[in-house]
């Protein structure tokens, strides 16, 4: 069980444009409503969650470019509150800082980093669509790893890529890794392919979340407006899928009750 310690949950595939981010958000703040003390740290050099919810490009001092520096401190990094959830945000400056972050020890970086936030019960970690240093110092800091993927040819590669990426780093700098979950977003029961794709998933791997996230107009909606679907339309579709995403992941983690339920 989860005592007294901050789980850790990064998301990531190895293609894009397979609801990863919306992932983060929505389930932070799913987990968030739930009563947890949730935070969201974009460690994407192109900061989609942090465009998402509405925040202007950051001090790099102040974003998650500053876990890659040797004074880095809690105090410095101060995370932005928003309705159930804390962000820190992404910085421009990770694209070129990517350049100086070439020892193995890079790697470690994000795990001491997020460390010190341990009034948290749950970080999230957004990553891009890329092997990169910020990438596999976010597997390195995980607790659980969770590969949304639309059921179609190249996001099930990509996301066969991520979970490979895991295990590697499972075995070599994180052996309390949970073994990777996968999590079908953007289903849409009409097609064919997708239909095979959710079987050939399901088939091949035991850690695929039974919780599905459905296509839905108000994921997109939400998304265009820089909310939350629960804020957006609490009764919608996507609403109902991501609350019952978030409360598997719960489990999952084995995060004890929220201390206002104690």
């Amino acid at each position: 069980m989860h005592n007294l310690k901050t789980s850790v949950l990064t998301m990531c595939n190895h293609k894009g444009g397979t609801g990863k981010t919306t992932s983060v958000l929505n389930i932070g703040a799913g987990i968030g409503l739930s009563g947890y003390k949730v935070l969201l740290v974009d460690l994407d050099p192109q900061g989609f969650l942090t465009r998402m919810v509405g925040i202007a490009e950051p001090d790099p001092a102040a974003s998650s470019a500053a876990f890659f520096s040797p004074s880095f401190t809690k105090h410095a990094v101060s995370p932005t509150p928003f309705n159930g959830f804390d962000v820190i945000p992404a910085s421009r400056v990770l694209t070129s800082q990517i350049k100086k972050l070439v020892r193995p020890i890079d790697n470690l970086w994000v795990k001491e980093a997020v460390e010190v936030y341990d009034e948290y019960d749950l970080i999230l970690l957004d990553t891009a669509a890329a092997v990169t240093v910020y990438s596999l110092g976010a597997l390195v800091a995980a607790s659980l790893v969770v590969i949304p993927v639309t059921p179609e040819m190249q996001p099930v590669h990509g996301a066969e890529r991520a979970y490979e990426s895991a295990r590697i780093v499972r075995k070599a700098l994180n052996p309390d890794l949970i073994a990777p979950y996968f999590l079908l977003t953007q289903t849409d029961a009409r097609k064919t392919t997708h239909h095979r794709y959710r079987r050939y998933l399901r088939s091949r791997y035991q850690t695929v979340l039974k919780i599905e996230i459905r296509t839905n107009a108000a994921l997109a909606r939400a998304y265009d407006a820089g909310k939350t679907v629960f804020e957006c339309n609490p009764r919608s579709r996507g609403a109902q899928d991501y609350a019952n995403a978030a409360d598997e992941i719960i489990q999952i983690l084995g995060l004890d009750p929220p201390t206002a339920w104690v």
